[in-house]
């Protein structure tokens, strides 16, 4: 029986959680050949007036990076839909054997889940058989408590809790999931902790129920939880907080550690715990780390990519390197194509594609002179007409002698006679 349980941070259709995913169909695979039934649960986003188009790209994700087919649940909006399409959505989600849900608002989706068989079908699949895989704002809802994001960053609320759906407290684990661990979109404010910051989650961590705790996931981040085999499986870039009282347990990725690690807290780890199947997890009292921006200024994303490629790409014009100026072209054209799926919605695209457009026309200018080092080029023919112009001179030939330089300096070529023979230079272009 394969019983599995992802949560991630965020890049739930980015190209950096693409592994994820697979690790989790195969192992479904592996315990039933054949396709797998996966739905994808569009209920967090379905308040967006694009969230056709987001669930969408949601299926071409999966069908273009994993090769695996998705449906679509269809309840976005539960009162707008008749009781046929909502027994239907429910009945998809009760034969998948993979469920997945993303972006949106925690608290839209609590809202509409409400009162609807949802939170115990996604509970049955964790009881039973079958892969729940939550993300960014529907990882939000998967703890005994659940962060108002909204309400709290944007609209200004003061700092409260929402009953979540509490999957993980049968599995031992009275936690708040928190993903965006690490934002850090905020620049010199503190973004952190899914836009919470320090401050606030300071403040929201006394208000959990005792024995609380929060379990943070940074951005393009994810664990995998094997509820048969009682492990947690750290995936993707960054790491997994566990969180109570300001005092701070990380656990990195690519570390598989028992279940009961997480269940037992952060101020419990220490270098005395039992070891990990890898590099043991780190403690720390971060009641402050080192700034808002840590390293998350790091993280992968389309914007990323297209500023790196586009300095690659600079370089390589400066230097007459064709061979990597067309390279830096096609990485950045491939990196647009792998980051058009991700949901997250920016204007990154497109200003990736007018970067991409501006080095077309570059490089096309660049082509009309040449890309390579013209004397490399022109040296050999211009060393013919100089060896040509001293055997003229040693003939005492010297008016044939100034009509070879008087020819090349009409072509660009200025020709200077010095003690030590002929040298030779380019003029400037005018």
């Amino acid at each position: 029986m394969t019983r599995l349980l992802t949560i991630m941070g965020s890049g739930e259709t980015a190209p950096t959680m693409v592994k994820p995913h697979r690790t989790v169909f195969e192992r479904l695979e592996a315990g039933a050949p054949g396709a797998v039934p996966a739905v994808f649960l569009d209920t967090p986003f379905g308040f967006q007036e694009n969230a056709d188009e987001l669930s969408a790209k949601t299926v071409a994700y999966f069908e273009t990076s994993l090769t695996r087919t998705i449906g679509v649940a269809g309840i976005q909006r539960i009162e707008t839909t008749s009781t046929l399409q909502r027994e239907a959505a429910f009945a998809r989600i009760r034969l998948a054997r993979f469920v997945f849900a993303g972006p949106g608002s925690p608290t839209y989706a609590l809202r509409q889940w409400a009162g609807t068989p949802v939170p115990d079908l996604l509970a049955e699949k964790l009881r039973t058989e079958g892969a729940v895989t939550f993300s960014s704002a529907a990882a939000l809802t998967l703890g005994l408590a659940t962060v108002p994001v909204y309400e709290v960053y944007k609209s200004g609320a003061d700092p409260y809790w929402l009953d979540g759906l509490d999957l993980l407290s049968p599995i031992g684990l009275p936690v708040a999931v928190i993903p965006h661990y690490n934002n850090a979109e905020g620049g010199h404010h503190d973004t952190r902790f899914c836009y919470l910051g320090e401050r606030r989650l300071a403040m929201m961590e006394r208000l959990l129920p005792d024995g609380a705790f929060v379990l943070g996931l940074d951005e393009h981040t994810g664990v995998i939880l094997d509820l048969e085999a009682d492990t947690a499986s750290v995936v993707g870039l960054g790491v997994l907080t566990l969180r109570r009282g300001g005092i701070s347990t990380e656990i990195r990725t690519g570390e598989t550690v028992p279940i009961d690690m997480l269940r037992a807290g952060p101020e419990v780890r220490s270098a005395s715990s039992p070891a990990s199947t890898s590099a043991p997890a780190t403690v720390a009292a971060a009641t402050q780390p080192s700034g808002p921006l840590g390293d998350a200024s790091a993280a992968p994303s389309l914007a990323g990519d297209a500023a790196r490629l586009g300095a690659i790409f600079d370089e390589a014009l400066a230097s007459r390197d064709a061979a990597q100026a067309v390279s830096a072209m096609l990485d950045l054209d491939e990196a647009i194509v792998g980051w058009s799926t991700d949901t997250l919605q920016s204007d990154a695209a497109t200003r990736a594609r007018a970067l991409l457009r501006s080095m077309i026309v570059r490089l096309g200018e660049a082509a009309v002179g040449g890309l390579a080092d013209p004397r490399s080029i022109l040296g050999p023919v211009i060393d013919v007409a100089l060896n040509a112009r001293l055997e003229v001179r040693a003939a005492k030939r010297y008016d044939l002698s100034d009509v070879i330089r008087d020819g090349l300096a009409a072509a660009g070529v200025e020709v200077r006679d010095t003690p030590d023979g002929q040298v030779w230079e380019l003029a400037p272009l005018s």
